[in-house]
């Protein structure tokens, strides 16, 4: 049987870029055909001085991968991304204009690979006649209240920067399985990934968390969270760093990395498992920092909390798992969804704006 011939015309391209690569989905409707990890090696970025630079590079790429396994590029209606750093917004699926191209090459938000989503998305749409580029629950979603938003300075504010993609899917999907609406319920939601955020939602709206990006709340595989700041100030006027390394250390080369060498909770525990003390300390005392961040949005709904939900590469360690519920389970009942799909989020995300039952948002 000819496999072309089993493809309907309207496909779903969903694209989830990080540093060293680039996971790409192609799905018929919710059924997923192609999955890839498009690999960027790290030699061929050595002419790339920002993440925008890298837009046709990568878009590129993902066409060529897409071409050499003979898939029906063609049919590609729907092409939705990751959303990166533009300007805050409330949560939904929003069509990339040209106004969010300039935002993401800008950074308005800041700088991150995830800029890099709606930049190829963007691209990608110029190649593949017909089809049409959207992000979904971009990072910068913002529902805060505004007592959260007080730092301690009026110079410095409190943002949202979350995993708004992950940790809304999976509290939908909770609401979902108890046969409940996501706006009738208090959770708090942890993403725990390379970053890690812990949301407070209170009937359907992210109402507070930590920023994960760059500098709050737990340490995690990649990223050094809350550290004294004291001695950061110090760190930074004592002429041993530029600017740039001090923020690597900070967003890249920090937590476990820092503390291992490891960029990942699965080589970390594997390293753990193997009897490494030191792997062992770090994970539990990446745990302890996540329950703390637990405990406080506890605090900040005001103790009244339906459910704990866990989401994230991180649940797999058994180790770092052990160490969190212990810690968590006399908050609320707590449910695991090991290690959320971005690439079939986005793709039911540009599901449902395909069959309307979304209408996408203007940026």
């Amino acid at each position: 049987m000819n496999t072309k011939s089993t493809f309907q015309d309207q496909l779903i391209l969903a694209i989830h870029p990080r540093v060293p690569f680039t996971n790409i989905g192609l799905f018929r409707n919710r059924q997923m055909i192609f999955l890839k990890k498009v690999m960027h090696p790290e030699a061929e970025h050595l002419d790339f001085k920002k993440y925008p630079d890298e837009t046709l590079y990568r878009s590129k790429q993902i066409l060529e991968e897409l071409k050499r396994n003979d898939l029906p590029v063609q049919n590609i209606r729907i092409i939705i991304s990751r959303g990166g750093l533009v300007k805050p917004v409330s949560a939904g699926v929003y069509r990339i204009t040209p106004a969010m191209v300039g935002d993401l090459k800008k950074g308005v938000s800041g700088n991150d690979v995830l800029n890099l989503g709606g930049l190829i998305a963007n691209e990608l749409t110029r190649q593949i006649p017909n089809s049409s580029a959207y992000v979904a629950d971009p990072v910068v979603v913002d529902e805060f209240d505004e007592i959260a938003r007080v730092s301690g300075h009026p110079l410095f504010k409190r943002k949202s920067i979350i995993h708004a993609l992950e940790q809304k899917s999976v509290a939908r999907k909770y609401a979902k399985t108890i046969q409940k609406k996501y706006s009738d319920l208090n959770l708090i939601v942890a993403q725990m990934g390379n970053g890690i955020t812990g949301g407070a939602h209170r009937k359907g709206k992210v109402i507070d968390s930590n920023q994960g990006l760059d500098g709050d709340g737990p340490f995690s595989p990649s990223r050094s969270g809350s550290i004294p700041f004291g001695d950061l100030i110090r760190l930074c006027y004592s002429g041993k760093y530029s600017e740039n390394e001090l923020y690597r250390m900070l967003t890249m080369d920090g937590g476990l990395f820092a503390y291992l060498g490891v960029h990942d909770g699965y080589s970390a525990d594997h390293m753990a498992r193997n009897g490494d003390e030191k792997a062992v300390f770090y994970l539990k005392a990446m745990a302890y920092q996540v329950a703390k961040t637990a405990g406080s949005m506890y605090a900040v709904l005001g103790g009244e909390v339906d459910a704990i939900l866990l989401t994230g590469g991180l649940t797999h360690s058994k180790i770092f798992m052990d160490e969190l519920l212990w810690r968590i389970r006399k908050i609320a009942p707590i449910h695991t969804y090991a290690s959320e799909d971005d690439v079939e989020t986005l793709a039911l995300n540009g599901y449902y704006v395909l069959i309307g039952e979304i209408e996408p948002k203007d940026y």
